[in-house]
């Protein structure tokens, strides 16, 4: 059975939030400040939080940074995944992807679609690992970073959580780089 084990250590890992957005500052940026609680609540570190614009190359360019910084672990963006034509966020990010992680974006939609039903296929959320570094890319929504937070990544980036989860295997992701 999934769950949390508790002899098992607590491994706080370090996390940057970006918000894409055109119009959002610190001030009124719920969808951070709903990601910022969240993984202080969890005992994990805020390594830094930026906002940018429906750019993509502002987008790449700051997570790029964020994935070549040996303090930040898992980068999570919100914002710019509709099908506006501002929201490039996938676009931005999907080529930096060494590895996509399909499954995140099917159960982000399940837990989505109980709670706003059909409307989740508007969200184009994907997830990959660029860097030895995860990427999540989010809604703009404060509902849906707490979808995905909630449902997802608290037990998946607990070291505790079993019967697996991503921090026990972040040494690994770069392993194909190592040579003997």
């Amino acid at each position: 059975m999934a769950g949390i084990d508790e002899t098992r250590p607590f491994i706080p890992v370090g996390v940057a939030v970006l918000t894409v957005s055109d119009t959002r500052t610190r001030a009124d940026d719920k969808s951070g400040d709903t990601l910022e609680a969240r993984i202080s609540d969890a005992g994990h570190r805020l390594e830094a939080r930026e906002i940018v614009s429906d750019d993509r190359q502002k987008i790449y360019d700051q997570v790029r940074a964020w994935t070549l910084d040996a303090a930040i672990d898992v980068v999570i963006t919100t914002g710019g995944t509709g099908f506006t034509g501002r929201d490039v966020t996938p676009e931005a990010l999907e080529p930096l992807f060494e590895k996509r992680m399909d499954g995140f974006s099917e159960v982000f939609h399940r837990i989505s679609y109980d709670k706003i039903g059909t409307s989740t296929i508007q969200s184009r959320a994907t997830a990959g690992v660029a860097n030895a570094t995860f990427i999540f890319v989010l809604p703009g929504s404060p509902g849906a970073c707490k979808d995905a937070w909630d449902g997802i990544l608290k037990q998946q980036l607990d070291y505790r959580h079993m019967p697996c989860n991503f921090v026990e295997i972040m040494p690994r992701l770069d392993e194909h780089l190592k040579r003997g």
